[in-house]
């Protein structure tokens, strides 16, 4: 077993032990992806896609059995970035599984050739750079080639799926359906956090992805499942934190995971051996993580355009709100126009500052928005 420090993670995958719940959501997962299937896994960000993903990944039977490659394209911005992301994560995973398992995938990078070295042992490596993806849908399609011949089936998780939506190469989808519908050796997971976008691809019928994966929504692990995993940690470690704590935190961030290890995490460090964790240490625990992001928070909002930066004030101190455009919501916050509204609503919503579901808009940094409510 692993041993962490602190055993509410933030980041990362360390094993079971950390990892909360999940068990039926983990069972669904492998059941859909060992059975042929592609899944597409949708949530709000922040509320444990990648660490589910990773646990599954974990499993002794999936690693004895299969290859996995998880890739996060938040950051890419066209095929050739996404090229990039998939080689590499697929390089670092058979580094490794032994020479022979990597020799067969370099053996089916035609295109990349000239980056392949050999140490003194004969050991085939690539240093891969971005300026050596040339010819990106070669690449691609040299990958897919591998996966469909690898020793071992393969699961590849793509997080931040909606991304391909913004790539300049607007056929993208076409071009990833057209290759996945043949590969019968790989299996695939695509996570993404904006449900709207994520329920577009794989939901309408004029799109290439309708009706090819099995869809799975990701929730709020329950708090009847968080308070045992808190108390149990806290105890291991000898110290306690009351079922009260854990529900007010819970109400407070809405059960989303990462906010719940990132509170937990910084209440377990205020705890004194032998000691309690109550409620009354909470807003403490917000303040120190505040406080922590403070010069980031103000370089952040120092660069955002003053129209949005109103915005997202506004938002920050409605908390939840809807029908921002009204005159209503215009007048309270003093706001300049319907049609400034829409236009600075459009760029926080594609920073990410914000996010939007069913009408309701939300800051989606919480503490940014504590932060914003505190000081504006």
């Amino acid at each position: 077993m692993v041993i962490s420090k602190n055993p509410f993670i933030t980041s990362g995958y360390i094993s079971a032990d950390y990892f909360c719940d999940r068990k039926e959501e983990s069972l669904q997962l492998l059941q859909e992806i060992t059975n042929g299937n592609n899944l597409a896994l949708i949530s709000t960000r922040r509320m444990g896609k990648t660490g589910l993903i990773q646990h599954c990944f974990h499993q002794k039977e999936i690693q004895k059995d299969y290859y996995t490659f998880f890739i996060d394209i938040y950051a890419t911005k066209s095929l050739r970035d996404f090229t990039f992301q998939l080689s590499k994560v697929i390089l670092e995973r058979l580094k490794s599984s032994g020479k022979k398992a990597l020799k067969v995938f370099l053996e089916h990078l035609k295109s990349l050739r000239a980056v392949i070295t050999f140490d003194i042992t004969g050991n085939p490596s690539l240093q891969l750079g971005l300026s050596d993806i040339q010819t990106p849908e070669t690449t691609l399609d040299e990958i897919f080639q591998y996966l469909a011949v690898a020793d071992k089936p393969c699961l590849v998780a793509i997080d931040e799926f909606q991304q391909i939506n913004s790539y300049p190469e607007k056929n993208m989808e076409a071009i990833l359906r057209s290759y996945i519908q043949h590969c019968n050796n790989a299996h695939f997971i695509f996570a993404g956090s904006q449900r709207h976008t994520m329920g577009n691809i794989f939901l309408s019928a004029s799109r290439p992805f309708y009706q090819s994966v099995s869809m799975m929504h990701l929730e709020s692990i329950p708090l009847k499942e968080y308070i045992p995993f808190a108390q149990h940690h806290f105890e291991f470690n000898r110290k306690q934190v009351t079922s009260e704590t854990i529900e007010w935190i819970y109400r407070e961030f809405e059960g989303i995971t990462w906010y719940m290890q990132k509170m937990l995490h910084t209440l377990y460090n205020m705890t004194p051996a032998e000691g309690i964790c109550t409620p009354e240490m909470m807003h403490e625990a917000i303040r120190l993580i505040v406080n922590s992001f403070n010069y980031s928070y103000s370089e952040t909002l120092f660069r955002l355009p003053e129209k949005q930066k109103e915005l997202l004030i506004a938002i920050a101190k409605e908390g939840r709100a809807n029908a921002v455009t009204s005159g209503a919501f215009i007048k309270k916050y003093k706001l300049n126009s319907a049609s400034s509204v829409q236009s600075a609503l459009k760029g926080l919503l594609e920073k990410d500052f914000v996010t939007q579901e069913q009408g309701i808009y939300q800051i989606y940094d919480r503490f940014l928005g504590i932060w914003l409510k505190e000081n504006y």
